[in-house]
């Protein structure tokens, strides 16, 4: 267990780096602070994050800013058809010098990932990097390869064209520590795009040569496993557990939250408390993260679907109804 002082001084990093990270995004994306303040959430809480919505909404310079002012190393994969799994996580090929197989590692092989329009990729294909979220490897022709470390999944759906989609099932959702809602920005936020983009500003090559990086790899893992640290107590275990009860025994839900709703509500919840100046989390750490982590773990009835509900609207309600500590 880390020393007290120690936890305390590092937590008091991780509150600084949130602050300048958000500071520095903020910079450059226009609008949806809760989007940069939930997937660094994530980050630092070595979960992923699942993103609905409309396209062209910064999702890949979002990823590109975090990655360079973290020193991480950053991938993406356009969804598609006819992507296979090889196509992600690489295939052995002959050396014709030592007449050995030898591994080529495929874009997985990152810190960050972006995968756009994951929907639009084969089941199988999904399967591959699913996997990979869960077991931290991936398996290239029979041999288990590490990952490395930290390695955090940015996935995107587009909700508006219905061919050639394949969405993700519900236990491939369920390995998201959180989902997000994005929309198009408003009035004077998409005026503000118009004259950055006329300035010539928007370009990542011009948006590169601005920023620097905030921390290192290493200072990022030692954070990460501060994080860890923090102290989650009783009454507040207490709250999540009845949380995510209260969403498989709702009358307008056939299927309620796993198990894995209840472990992101813990890694989650320390993080947004570290971010805090916390060692500790409070019971507005979890109401607060309480949508994102629950909304795509709820399937629900087909009479609710056909009432017009929404997981979110059973989502609010259940946070209103159960008692907080």
């Amino acid at each position: 267990m880390e020393d007290p002082d120690t936890l305390e001084s590092t937590i008091e990093q991780i509150a600084d780096f949130h602050q300048t990270a958000l500071h520095t995004l903020a910079n450059y994306i226009v609008g949806n602070r809760y989007v940069l303040d939930i997937i660094l959430t994530a980050f630092l809480a070595n979960g992923h994050v699942l993103m609905e919505g409309a396209p062209g909404t910064a999702k890949t310079t979002i990823a590109k800013t975090i990655a360079h002012i973290s020193g991480c190393s950053f991938n993406r994969i356009q969804g598609a058809v006819d992507l296979q799994p090889a196509d992600i996580v690489g295939l052995s090929i002959f050396d014709n010098t030592t007449k050995q197989f030898v591994p080529r590692f495929g874009p997985i092989f990152t810190n960050i990932l972006l995968v756009d329009e994951a929907n639009r990729i084969n089941p199988r294909t999904q399967s591959a990097f699913i996997e990979a979220m869960g077991e931290g490897q991936v398996t290239i022709d029979g041999n288990n390869t590490p990952l490395p470390s930290p390695f955090f999944v940015i996935a995107t759906q587009n909700p508006h064209e219905f061919e050639g989609k394949f969405p993700l099932i519900e236990v491939q959702r369920d390995r998201f520590m959180f989902s997000l809602r994005t929309s198009y920005l408003e009035s004077d936020e998409e005026l503000m795009i118009v004259r950055e983009a006329s300035k010539g500003l928007l370009a990542w090559k011009e948006l590169k040569t601005h920023l620097n990086p905030i921390i290192d790899k290493p200072k990022l893992l030692q954070m990460m496993a501060a994080v860890r640290a923090v102290r989650v107590e009783e009454p507040v275990i207490a709250y999540i557990r009845d949380l995510v009860m209260a969403t498989r025994r709702h009358e307008d839900v056939e299927l309620g939250a796993s198990s894995r709703a209840s472990i992101a509500f813990v890694d989650g919840s320390k993080a947004k408390a570290a971010f805090a100046g916390r060692t500790y989390v409070r019971p507005d750490d979890i109401k607060a993260l309480a949508p994102y982590i629950l909304e795509h773990r709820i399937n629900l009835t087909l009479d609710a679907e056909i009432e017009g509900l929404h997981p979110y609207d059973i989502v609010e309600e259940i946070i209103e109804n159960t008692e907080v500590p």
